[in-house]
């Protein structure tokens, strides 16, 4: 059964223990789906409960992922079918965080109090001062890793490892070409593309130009540029946007990888499904193939992600951070599609 984290006596703290767990915290919360206006920042929130396998941490900084704004809207709608019919059972966005943690669930023996860890909580919580994290899925933070480029980290970061390296197997020297790739995802694969020896284009607009081009990629400008000349010149497409259409097949050669990772959302019954399934259909006896996935909390994929930040291979690009009150107005620009790279919460 669920459990209250059991409040540390700050006089007689036990080993590795930091501070006193209070009762209730600060946090953006939203007990009704609605657009991103709907979120407000409570006082008085309460401390989440502890599964047995769960750890509770507090929450040094979080970030934000269209993945929040899917869930606090309930779009599509029929996400609400797992994410609560009526209500949303998240009540606080955030599922990207890095912490230390300061209560452990009954079964967890892999870590201590005063751990400092990443992850990503399918309950969400990290823009608020605690959130619960399962310690099956956490990994540690490394010493020369900051809070923020862990938090970062984890959704984008595992959706674009798995997009190359799960789904489309890129091999060194590929041709990679990556539509939206100024955003959280794109940015990531655009670097880990590059650590896979591949030969990696961006597709962004004018004005991410500079920052795409900053990571080693060449650069095509939608704005200027037609890609869908570029026929049959790339053996891989990951594409965070959806808005290619018969290019998708088009501009991979013989044998190539598409990987959808997102598409269109402006309408809220369905998006992105209907661009999702139209595309299946276009790679059918095309000689190409076509993947679709949602990304999992895969410990050893969120381990080599911070393996890679320690090394320095890949470092998240950071848009700003903002505090809980700002939150809602993060989101509504994410949801807007105007957000490049990554925009951090710190709760305190």
């Amino acid at each position: 059964m669920p459990t209250h984290p059991t409040a540390i006596d700050p006089a007689n703290p036990p080993t590795g223990s930091l501070h006193f767990v209070p009762e209730t915290m600060r946090a953006v919360w939203a007990d009704r789906y609605g657009d991103p206006t709907v979120l407000a920042r409570r006082d008085d929130a309460p401390i989440p409960q502890l599964g047995e396998h769960d750890m509770l941490v507090r929450i040094h900084a979080s970030a934000l992922n269209p993945l929040d704004w899917h869930l606090t809207t309930g779009t599509p709608y029929f996400v609400r079918l797992v994410a609560g019919l009526r209500r949303p059972k998240r009540t606080t966005p955030g599922a990207d965080m890095a912490g230390t943690v300061v209560a452990l669930g009954t079964s967890v023996t892999e870590w201590q109090t005063g751990d400092a860890v990443a992850g990503e909580s399918s309950r969400g919580g990290g823009c608020g001062e605690y959130a619960v994290l399962d310690a099956r899925h956490a990994v540690a933070k490394p010493d020369d890793v900051s809070f923020d480029a862990a938090a970062a980290t984890p959704v984008a970061g595992l959706t674009a490892i798995q997009a190359l390296r799960t789904h489309a197997a890129v091999q060194s020297g590929e041709r990679v070409l990556i539509n939206g790739a100024a955003g959280g995802v794109g940015t990531f694969a655009v670097q880990i593309a590059r650590e896979m020896g591949a030969t990696f284009t961006g597709f962004s607009s004018t004005r991410n130009i500079e920052m795409v081009a900053g990571l080693g990629a060449e650069v095509v400008n939608y704005t200027v540029d037609d890609i869908t000349q570029r026929v049959g010149e790339f053996d891989v497409l990951i594409d965070n946007v959806g808005n290619l259409g018969a290019s998708s097949v088009e501009l991979l050669a013989e044998g190539g990888r598409y990987v959808m990772v997102s598409g269109p959302k402006s309408n809220p019954w369905l998006d992105p499904v209907p661009t999702m399934l139209r595309t299946r259909l276009r790679f059918i006896r095309s000689g190409r193939s076509f993947h679709q996935f949602t990304a999992s909390p895969v410990r050893s994929d969120l381990t080599s992600l911070m393996e890679f930040l320690q090394s320095g291979a890949i470092a998240p690009q950071i848009d700003r951070a903002i505090g809980l009150d700002d939150v809602a107005d993060a989101l509504t620009e994410i949801g807007h599609g105007h957000v490049p790279a990554k925009i951090l919460v710190h709760p305190n």
